[in-house]
């Protein structure tokens, strides 16, 4: 956040720097005070603008999706739509996010979630994924 302030300090400098300069050589003068205000806005509007969508954090799920493998969960007697949840705890989504993305509720995310649980022997969302790694249900 620093260098976000001193470059925008830096910035602000060279711009009076710049007016200075052209004060000096009679240009402002002839110019409306309400050009320099505008041309002021637009590059702090879009220095914002910029800066917004550099440095705004965007949520990155992890490369690839992880794949199943089918003959494990018929082994196991995960349905397709258990390991559709489970691939969305494995990509580290919330219940809302894995519901949302599946198009159901929120609680049958979480009734497919206890099926898993149960089916896994688990009692948490990580100690699911990594015994669905380690079973080779999933891979990453």
């Amino acid at each position: 956040m620093q260098k976000q302030v001193i470059l925008f300090g830096f910035l602000l400098a060279v711009l009076v720097g710049i007016l200075k300069y052209l004060e000096y050589s009679y240009f402002v003068k002839n110019v409306s005070l309400e050009l320099y205000i505008g041309l002021l806005a637009i590059l702090f509007t879009s220095a914002g603008i910029w800066a917004g969508i550099k440095w705004v954090n965007h949520k990155k799920v992890g490369g690839e999706k992880p794949k199943s493998n089918e003959e494990v969960m018929k082994d196991l007697g995960i349905s397709l739509r258990e390991m559709d949840v489970l691939l969305g705890i494995t990509e580290g989504l919330t219940n809302q996010e894995i519901a949302e993305k599946l198009f159901v509720s929120e609680s049958t995310v979480k009734s497919h979630t206890s099926n898993l649980f149960a089916k896994l022997d688990v009692k948490r969302r990580t100690q699911a994924v990594q015994t669905a790694r380690k079973s080779g249900l999933i891979s990453s």
